[in-house]
Protein backbone atom coordinates (compact mmCIF):
# COMPACT_ATOMS: atom_id res chain seq x y z
CA UNK A 1 0.00 0.00 0.00
CA UNK A 2 1.65 3.31 -1.22
CA UNK A 3 2.90 5.13 1.88
CA UNK A 4 0.45 8.70 0.94
CA UNK A 5 -2.71 6.19 0.78
CA UNK A 6 -2.20 5.05 4.13
CA UNK A 7 -1.46 8.70 4.98
CA UNK A 8 -4.88 10.14 4.04
CA UNK A 9 -6.51 7.20 4.95
CA UNK A 10 -5.12 7.63 8.36
CA UNK A 11 -6.03 11.38 8.08
CA UNK A 12 -9.40 11.03 7.31
CA UNK A 13 -10.24 9.04 9.80
CA UNK A 14 -11.82 11.60 12.40
CA UNK A 15 -13.91 12.52 9.42
CA UNK A 16 -15.84 9.17 9.14
CA UNK A 17 -16.88 9.29 12.78
CA UNK A 18 -19.60 12.32 10.98
CA UNK A 19 -19.72 9.98 8.06
CA UNK A 20 -21.31 7.17 9.38
CA UNK A 21 -24.13 8.51 11.05
CA UNK A 22 -24.70 11.38 8.48
CA UNK A 23 -24.97 8.24 5.74
CA UNK A 24 -27.69 6.39 8.62
CA UNK A 25 -29.99 9.15 8.65
CA UNK A 26 -29.66 9.43 4.55
CA UNK A 27 -30.75 5.80 4.26
CA UNK A 28 -33.25 6.38 6.99
CA UNK A 29 -35.13 9.45 5.70
CA UNK A 30 -35.23 7.85 2.02
CA UNK A 31 -37.20 4.50 3.46
CA UNK A 32 -39.13 7.33 5.19
CA UNK A 33 -39.95 9.34 2.04
CA UNK A 34 -41.05 6.40 0.22
CA UNK A 35 -38.34 5.04 -1.81
CA UNK A 36 -37.56 0.90 -2.29
CA UNK A 37 -34.23 -0.18 -0.49
CA UNK A 38 -33.22 -0.76 -4.05
CA UNK A 39 -33.85 3.07 -4.90
CA UNK A 40 -32.56 4.49 -1.71
CA UNK A 41 -29.21 2.11 -1.89
CA UNK A 42 -28.89 3.71 -5.71
CA UNK A 43 -29.12 6.85 -4.73
CA UNK A 44 -26.56 6.83 -2.49
CA UNK A 45 -23.96 5.22 -5.59
CA UNK A 46 -24.90 7.12 -7.91
CA UNK A 47 -25.65 10.86 -6.72
CA UNK A 48 -23.27 10.21 -3.45
CA UNK A 49 -23.51 13.44 -2.25
CA UNK A 50 -25.15 13.73 0.97
CA UNK A 51 -26.80 17.17 1.45
CA UNK A 52 -28.10 17.28 -2.05
CA UNK A 53 -29.58 13.73 -1.55
CA UNK A 54 -31.68 14.70 1.88
CA UNK A 55 -33.30 18.09 0.17
CA UNK A 56 -34.07 15.39 -3.11
CA UNK A 57 -35.67 12.92 -0.42
CA UNK A 58 -37.35 15.59 1.50
CA UNK A 59 -38.68 16.40 -2.02
CA UNK A 60 -39.69 13.13 -2.98
CA UNK A 61 -41.20 12.98 0.45
CA UNK A 62 -43.56 15.63 -0.54
CA UNK A 63 -44.08 14.44 -4.16
CA UNK A 64 -42.66 17.58 -6.08
CA UNK A 65 -42.51 17.48 -9.20
CA UNK A 66 -39.25 15.54 -10.38
CA UNK A 67 -38.02 18.48 -12.12
CA UNK A 68 -37.97 20.49 -9.01
CA UNK A 69 -36.07 17.38 -7.21
CA UNK A 70 -33.54 17.61 -10.07
CA UNK A 71 -32.95 21.20 -10.18
CA UNK A 72 -32.43 21.53 -6.49
CA UNK A 73 -30.06 18.50 -6.44
CA UNK A 74 -28.29 20.24 -9.46
CA UNK A 75 -27.64 23.94 -7.58
CA UNK A 76 -26.45 22.37 -4.24
CA UNK A 77 -23.91 20.60 -5.98
CA UNK A 78 -22.61 23.52 -8.18
CA UNK A 79 -20.12 23.95 -5.36
CA UNK A 80 -18.45 20.70 -6.51
CA UNK A 81 -17.57 22.38 -9.95
CA UNK A 82 -15.98 24.88 -7.52
CA UNK A 83 -13.97 21.86 -5.53
CA UNK A 84 -12.66 20.66 -9.10
CA UNK A 85 -11.45 23.89 -10.50
CA UNK A 86 -9.88 24.10 -7.31
CA UNK A 87 -7.94 20.67 -6.68
CA UNK A 88 -7.41 20.38 -11.03
CA UNK A 89 -4.04 22.23 -10.72
CA UNK A 90 -2.61 19.33 -8.11
CA UNK A 91 -3.85 16.16 -9.88
CA UNK A 92 -3.19 18.00 -14.07
CA UNK A 93 -0.02 15.46 -14.85
CA UNK A 94 -1.91 12.09 -14.41
CA UNK A 95 -4.25 11.18 -17.42
CA UNK A 96 -7.92 11.99 -18.54
CA UNK A 97 -8.88 8.45 -17.37
CA UNK A 98 -7.43 8.89 -14.34
CA UNK A 99 -8.73 12.46 -13.69
CA UNK A 100 -12.24 11.26 -14.93
CA UNK A 101 -12.24 8.20 -12.26
CA UNK A 102 -11.05 10.68 -9.47
CA UNK A 103 -13.94 12.60 -9.87
CA UNK A 104 -16.36 10.10 -9.27
CA UNK A 105 -15.04 10.17 -5.39
CA UNK A 106 -15.16 13.86 -4.66
CA UNK A 107 -16.51 15.01 -1.78
CA UNK A 108 -16.86 17.90 0.57
CA UNK A 109 -14.57 16.00 2.74
CA UNK A 110 -11.89 14.13 -0.09
CA UNK A 111 -11.39 18.07 -1.06
CA UNK A 112 -10.93 19.77 1.90
CA UNK A 113 -8.49 17.17 3.47
CA UNK A 114 -6.32 17.25 0.16
CA UNK A 115 -6.37 20.41 -0.73
CA UNK A 116 -4.93 20.86 2.78
CA UNK A 117 -2.58 18.63 2.48
CA UNK A 118 -1.18 19.49 -0.93
CA UNK A 119 -1.16 23.35 0.24
CA UNK A 120 1.06 22.18 2.75
CA UNK A 121 3.76 20.41 0.74
CA UNK A 122 2.29 16.77 3.10
CA UNK A 123 2.30 14.23 0.39
CA UNK A 124 4.41 13.43 -2.57
CA UNK A 125 2.01 11.70 -4.66
CA UNK A 126 -1.31 13.68 -4.69
CA UNK A 127 -3.30 10.76 -6.20
CA UNK A 128 -2.69 8.20 -3.35
CA UNK A 129 -3.34 10.46 -0.75
CA UNK A 130 -6.87 11.59 -2.41
CA UNK A 131 -7.98 7.94 -3.14
CA UNK A 132 -6.39 7.18 0.35
CA UNK A 133 -8.88 10.08 2.04
CA UNK A 134 -11.94 9.32 -0.40
CA UNK A 135 -11.68 5.35 -0.61
CA UNK A 136 -12.74 4.97 3.42
CA UNK A 137 -15.32 7.38 2.40
CA UNK A 138 -17.23 5.94 0.18
CA UNK A 139 -17.32 2.91 1.80
CA UNK A 140 -18.33 3.90 4.86
CA UNK A 141 -21.22 5.81 3.10
CA UNK A 142 -22.49 3.02 0.92
CA UNK A 143 -22.35 0.28 4.53
CA UNK A 144 -23.84 3.41 6.48
CA UNK A 145 -26.86 4.14 3.72
CA UNK A 146 -27.12 -0.04 3.55
CA UNK A 147 -27.89 -0.19 7.46
CA UNK A 148 -29.99 2.78 7.39
CA UNK A 149 -31.73 1.82 4.69
CA UNK A 150 -31.93 -1.79 6.70
CA UNK A 151 -33.14 0.11 10.08
CA UNK A 152 -35.83 2.42 8.14
CA UNK A 153 -37.74 4.20 10.79
CA UNK A 154 -37.09 1.40 13.28
CA UNK A 155 -34.49 4.35 15.24
CA UNK A 156 -36.34 6.54 17.60
CA UNK A 157 -36.47 10.90 16.93
CA UNK A 158 -34.72 10.79 20.19
CA UNK A 159 -31.60 9.27 19.37
CA UNK A 160 -31.13 12.93 17.47
CA UNK A 161 -28.92 11.13 14.44
CA UNK A 162 -29.66 14.24 12.34
CA UNK A 163 -27.18 16.28 14.52
CA UNK A 164 -24.76 14.34 12.60
CA UNK A 165 -25.16 16.17 9.46
CA UNK A 166 -23.93 19.74 11.12
CA UNK A 167 -21.59 17.94 12.95
CA UNK A 168 -20.23 16.67 9.43
CA UNK A 169 -19.75 20.01 7.78
CA UNK A 170 -18.11 21.93 11.07
CA UNK A 171 -15.55 18.98 10.84
CA UNK A 172 -14.84 20.02 6.82
CA UNK A 173 -15.23 23.83 7.64
CA UNK A 174 -13.15 24.53 10.89
CA UNK A 175 -9.66 23.32 8.94
CA UNK A 176 -10.17 24.92 6.09
CA UNK A 177 -10.99 28.94 7.89
CA UNK A 178 -6.84 30.20 7.50
CA UNK A 179 -7.64 33.48 6.74
CA UNK A 180 -9.76 36.37 7.07
CA UNK A 181 -11.81 35.88 3.72
CA UNK A 182 -12.51 32.59 3.72
CA UNK A 183 -14.11 33.06 7.42
CA UNK A 184 -16.17 35.83 6.21
CA UNK A 185 -17.27 33.25 3.22
CA UNK A 186 -18.08 30.69 6.08
CA UNK A 187 -19.80 33.38 8.04
CA UNK A 188 -21.42 34.63 5.95
CA UNK A 189 -23.00 32.12 3.92
CA UNK A 190 -23.91 30.35 7.23
CA UNK A 191 -25.93 33.62 8.40
CA UNK A 192 -27.95 33.82 4.82
CA UNK A 193 -28.50 29.94 4.53
CA UNK A 194 -30.38 29.70 8.16
CA UNK A 195 -32.14 33.17 7.39
CA UNK A 196 -33.81 31.28 4.30
CA UNK A 197 -34.32 27.95 5.80
CA UNK A 198 -37.41 28.33 5.23
CA UNK A 199 -37.11 29.52 1.26
CA UNK A 200 -39.65 27.27 -1.65
CA UNK A 201 -37.57 23.81 -2.55
CA UNK A 202 -34.94 24.14 -0.47
CA UNK A 203 -32.98 27.51 -2.10
CA UNK A 204 -31.50 28.62 1.00
CA UNK A 205 -28.32 26.97 0.93
CA UNK A 206 -27.48 27.99 -2.59
CA UNK A 207 -28.33 31.40 -2.42
CA UNK A 208 -26.35 30.92 0.74
CA UNK A 209 -23.39 29.98 -0.83
CA UNK A 210 -23.39 32.50 -3.81
CA UNK A 211 -23.53 35.55 -1.20
CA UNK A 212 -20.74 34.16 1.17
CA UNK A 213 -18.33 33.36 -2.25
CA UNK A 214 -19.48 37.20 -3.25
CA UNK A 215 -18.30 38.08 0.58
CA UNK A 216 -15.18 36.03 0.45
CA UNK A 217 -14.02 37.60 -2.76
CA UNK A 218 -14.83 41.30 -1.52
CA UNK A 219 -13.21 40.94 1.54
CA UNK A 220 -10.09 39.31 -0.46
CA UNK A 221 -10.13 42.43 -2.64
CA UNK A 222 -10.66 44.88 -0.15
CA UNK A 223 -7.51 43.25 1.81
CA UNK A 224 -5.02 43.67 -1.38
CA UNK A 225 -5.83 46.81 -2.57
Amino acid sequence: MHADFRTGARDVIPVLLGVAPFATVVGIAAIDAGLTPMQAIGMSLFVYAGSSQLAAIELLGETAPIVVVVFTAIIINLRMVMYSASIAPHLADYRRRTRAFLAYFLTDQAYALSLTAYENDAVDDERWYYLGVATPISIVWMVCTVIGVVLGAGIPESWGLSFAVPLVFLAILVPVMKDHPRTVAAAVSGVVAVALAGAPFNLGLPIGALVGICAGLLTEVIRNR
